[in-house]
């Protein structure tokens, strides 16, 4: 069991590429932030597809794992599947370095444009992506299913990416 997550100073983040040998780490910060949260088999499988970018942000000694980003691309489309930090390393700007890399590992891997879907009432995701260079593109009705039986729309934002 690793100690609790003490807060990150950006001095020291390190972002390391994901591998399917960290599925079980994803899937538990996944679990600690997102509801329904993605099982280590559903990491697994993103994290092993061909298409799949995927980051993990760390720090200290041993190192610990406090975010996460996973991407796919596919022809000269990138769509981000997730980002999550935890909670302690919120804020911090430990998810614009995650998205600054996705953004230039999908580059590097030929995609002209990066999509996303976002929750409407997640207004920290919206202002990093619109920080991002993300602008909303369109939205799917329902799209988050919600605890109670209720659900949430999602918006698409789409970005230009830089060569």
């Amino acid at each position: 069991m690793t100690s609790p997550l003490p807060k990150v100073d950006l001095k020291y983040l390190s972002l390391l590429w994901a591998t399917h040998e960290h599925a079980a780490e994803v899937a538990r910060l996944h679990a600690s932030l997102f509801e329904p949260g993605w099982d280590e088999a559903s990491v697994a499988r993103m994290l092993s597809h061909p298409g799949s970018i995927a980051m993990l942000a760390g720090a200290g000694m041993p190192r610990q794992i406090g975010a996460f980003a996973m991407a796919q691309v596919a022809a000269d489309e990138a769509e981000i599947l997730s980002i999550g930090v935890a909670v302690p390393w919120q804020r911090l700007g430990v998810a614009t370095r995650l998205l600054d890399g996705l953004k230039r590992a999908a580059v590097r891997a030929g995609a002209r444009q990066m999509f996303l879907e976002v929750a409407e009432s997640n207004a920290p995701a919206r202002a990093l992506y619109a920080k991002g260079g993300f602008t909303e593109t369109g939205r799917r009705q329902g799209y988050y299913a919600r605890s109670g039986g209720g659900s949430e729309d999602a918006l698409i934002m789409r970005a230009a990416l830089a060569e």
